[in-house]
């Protein structure tokens, strides 16, 4: 088996999951599949899976997941330091990415708008807090796969 090592070192330049600590695995499974996004048959009760354009996303009890990682959980803050992002086409494939998510559950936290970079973006949370960025950043494109290719 080959790996891809982008990076040059021992640590492949690749994310291939990013799992999302959940209050309530049926609530938070409802969303996702709400935006349309295939549930793989790898899930189970216990954990579910949904595969993106080049990664997978996973949804996991919180609490479980700061025990599986060793670490107590720290409830519910404000920002937890991180979002996500989907970088999308075109202005108007953010605004009905939007109008999407707030139809599945989500809320919005920053309507779409121009931004400082030229480019166009908002913000909405899921049923968790977790934060998602849609975005327009004209001069990236997308390969025929969906993946986004960086100049």
């Amino acid at each position: 088996m080959t790996t891809t090592n982008t990076g040059g070192g021992a640590v492949p330049a690749r994310i291939s999951i990013i799992t999302l600590g959940v209050a309530d695995l049926a609530r938070s499974s409802a969303f996702y599949e709400a935006l349309g996004w295939p549930r793989a048959s790898a899930s189970s009760a216990e954990i579910v899976w949904f595969r993106t354009a080049d990664s997978v996303l996973g949804l996991f009890p919180a609490d479980e997941l700061a025990a599986d990682a060793g670490i107590p959980p720290i409830g519910e803050p404000a920002f937890r330091g991180v979002t996500m992002g989907i970088n999308l086409e075109s202005e108007r494939a953010v605004d009905e990415a939007m109008t999407a998510a707030v139809a599945a559950g989500a809320s919005v936290v920053k309507p779409p708008k121009a931004t400082s970079w030229g480019g166009y973006s908002g913000y909405f949370e899921d049923p968790d807090g977790h934060l998602w960025e849609l975005a327009h950043a004209p001069g990236f494109a997308f390969s025929g796969t969906g993946q986004l290719v960086l100049p």
